[in-house]
């Protein structure tokens, strides 16, 4: 094999595909980037068998063949390249020589016999948006997917298609994310749960251009993600999402309007109070026109007043403050609705058009 492309595109590619490396792994052939000189196109390939990224680069191919070499190796010998075009040659035995201007590089790869392959996946009706929509969706969700393996739904994200309407839903057990998407053309109904991390890796190589358009296949065993000369295939987890729509409801007792970044920077200026380990709740206390903030905790206490619109009941009520940052920091409107219904029952974080909710379950207050 033998091949010549600009270093910008090799370690473009590269990153891209790097992606889909494991960490940690028993089968050293995982730890490849598998580069495709079979056809006329640079094919790069990586996969950990449950995502996969393949993606093809600009260059011209001299002689055809086909090797798999160490991900972290190759990454970090191509970063240090000088901006110039790259030469790669293999031989018979998968000795592959990287040369660039003076630079000679020579290490061992592997043949390609043994790497997993991306599936070869029957693709049907290709869901169309943005990339620019697709990282928002995502970036405004991946927050509230949860960590914890022992409830696998939570760990990765529903994607609800109905129409032309997309749902895009996570939660870690003390909160809810919804994200409301308006599509340009209407699909057939579908529902998969796409794992939290492929949606972690997919968010660091798309673009998030606005006049890009990315193309997704909802298949039973697997989402497929293709744009930019790029395909990113992951399997999906099996079962069946929580019931969101029964934990939402209309019927609220009180009701805020608030300048959201008042509401934020007050929130962030508790940080400074809340060690590891401390469980101490922010107080929200709506009284009148006038939220007040307040926290007492191991390191000190804070208190402030914000102007707000209100309706309905006075409550007192506690929350982690954390949860309520996360959520307003991916908010881009001026203004928000909190909505709650009691001291103990979910409190819900909306806009007036449907875009977004974010329910956060309060915390029991502890009088000193």
């Amino acid at each position: 094999m033998k091949f010549t492309c600009s270093k910008s595109d090799l370690l473009n590619g590269v990153s891209i595909v790097s992606k889909a490396v494991p960490t940690k792994t028993t089968m050293a052939i995982l730890e490849c980037i598998l580069i495709d000189a079979s056809s006329d196109n640079i094919k790069l390939t990586a996969n950990n068998t449950e995502l996969g990224i393949e993606t093809v680069i600009e260059g011209n191919v001299i002689e055809n063949g086909i090797v798999a070499l160490d991900a972290k190796i190759l990454y970090e010998m191509i970063r240090n390249l000088p901006d110039n075009d790259v030469t790669i040659t293999t031989d018979q035995t998968f000795k592959t020589t990287i040369v660039c201007e003076k630079i000679n590089y020579n290490i061992i790869g592997k043949s390609g016999e043994d790497f997993s392959y991306l599936p070869n996946i029957h693709k049907e009706e290709a869901v169309l948006m943005s990339q620019y929509t697709l990282k928002e969706t995502i970036r405004q969700t991946i927050f509230s997917v949860s960590d914890n393996d022992n409830n696998k739904m939570m760990t990765g994200e529903l994607f609800d298609l109905k129409g032309d309407k997309l749902r895009v839903i996570s939660m870690d057990g003390y909160r809810v994310s919804i994200r409301n998407v308006n599509l340009s053309a209407s699909y057939g109904d579908k529902k998969i749960i796409v794992p939290g991390k492929t949606l972690q890796e997919l968010l660091k190589v798309i673009s998030g251009d606005m006049d890009s358009e990315i193309s997704i296949f909802f298949t039973k065993n697997h989402i497929v993600f293709e744009f930019d000369r790029t395909t990113v295939v992951s399997r999906i987890i099996e079962g069946n999402y929580f019931d969101i729509d029964r934990m939402l409801t209309d019927n609220y007792e009180t009701k805020v309007r608030v300048n959201k970044k008042e509401i934020l920077d007050s929130f962030n200026r508790t940080t400074p109070l809340i060690k590891e380990n401390d469980k101490k709740p922010i107080v929200m206390n709506l009284t009148g026109n006038e939220m007040e903030l307040k926290i007492n905790s191991f390191a000190g206490s804070f208190d402030e007043e914000i102007d707000v619109s209100k309706e309905g009941n006075d409550i007192r009520i506690g929350f982690n403050p954390k949860f309520f940052i996360d959520a307003l920091k991916v908010i881009e409107d001026e203004e928000i609705s909190i909505n709650m219904v009691n001291a103990k029952s979910p409190c819900f974080i909306k806009d007036d058009e449907g875009k977004f909710i974010y329910m956060v379950l309060p915390v029991s207050i502890v009088d000193e």
